[in-house]
């Protein structure tokens, strides 16, 4: 959208947080992955509900050191552990594309249920399809078509009910790696997303990951970030 407001360049979470004071709010991270931002949602004050739908990260987060504010559970989008109008925010980072596309618009539709009325908010932020970023991941793992689909959820969401707001944010990123190697142990370590070793080391991947290359000697990409802020439910 060419309309988004421009965040700069920021953290998810601090993405976030320029827009709604956390502190002492209930939230719930959907598809938390290893949670890393809901301990740091939590930490600035929030309780938050982690829900992990791929077992064995859901098994190594009930394995992990408990943290302050934090509950982590197991479960999909489309079925949150959540009483109905319980919570004050429903949180997405980078994870609604990871939902089936045939269970997309009942995620949405989820996160609207569980949320206070007239007061919760659902954020979603996902990764945009410009950058260099983008590029280095399509010929091992193309994400294209997951990642218009969940535009367009969030755009038939928008239609279909009542906020008081619906505000579109920009911001930048630049993920960096060590080296190609460290790349490749970082992509094919996720259990959610089952890539393989032999498709990210290829020359075509190489090359593009070369051009990276920065005056430190370590490899930095372009991701541009996509924020959507769906503000009190009618």
């Amino acid at each position: 959208m060419d309309d988004r407001i421009d965040l700069g360049e920021v953290t998810d979470v601090a993405a976030i947080t320029r827009l709604v004071d956390v502190g002492g709010l209930k939230l719930v991270d959907v598809g938390c992955g290893a949670a890393a931002n809901s301990r740091e949602l939590a930490g600035l004050g929030a309780t938050v509900d982690g829900v992990e739908p791929d077992a064995i990260q859901a098994a190594k987060n009930r394995d992990a050191t408990p943290f302050p504010g934090l509950a982590l559970h197991e479960g999909f989008a489309e079925h949150l552990p959540l009483a109905a109008q319980s919570v004050d925010g429903v949180l997405f980072f980078r994870s609604l594309h990871h939902v089936p596309i045939a269970a997309m618009d009942a995620a949405l539709r989820e996160a609207v249920r569980v949320l206070k009325p007239a007061t919760g908010f659902l954020c979603v932020v996902e990764p945009g399809m410009t950058g260099s970023h983008f590029q280095v991941m399509k010929p091992y793992h193309d994400e294209t078509v997951v990642r218009i689909e969940a535009q367009a959820a969030l755009t038939r969401l928008a239609g279909e009910h009542a906020f008081r707001e619906h505000a579109c944010y920009r911001f930048l990123q630049h993920p960096r790696h060590a080296s190609f190697e460290a790349m490749v142990e970082r992509v094919t370590g996720h259990t959610y997303n089952r890539i393989s070793r032999a498709s990210v080391e290829t020359e075509e991947v190489r090359s593009l990951f070369e051009a990276g290359r920065t005056a430190q000697g370590d490899y930095a990409f372009e991701q541009p970030m996509l924020l959507d802020i769906f503000r009190a439910p009618g």
